[in-house]
């Protein structure tokens, strides 16, 4: 699996929604499966799936799909 594919399992897993949500209106808190406890939730997935650990700035920064691929490039990972 790819880095996109794997980046995507996991907004899909943690928010049980189809791929085709996942684009520039998908941010924190336009659905209801992404709140707080889904944020971390998220988070989470993202740092088993790509074995890294996302500092606390990022994790408060990750306020979309979008701002998470930037953030995910900081730790290397190329989406």
């Amino acid at each position: 699996m790819d880095n996109k594919a794997a980046y995507d399992k996991v907004f899909m897993e943690c928010f049980s929604i189809e791929k085709e949500k996942l684009n520039d209106d998908l941010t924190y808190e336009s659905i209801p499966e992404w709140d707080s406890v889904g944020h971390m939730a998220m988070v989470a997935g993202l740092e088993d799936c790509f074995e890294i650990v996302l500092e606390m700035d990022d994790i408060i920064d990750f306020s979309s799909y979008n701002a998470g691929i930037d953030i995910m490039a900081k730790y290397n990972i190329v989406i």
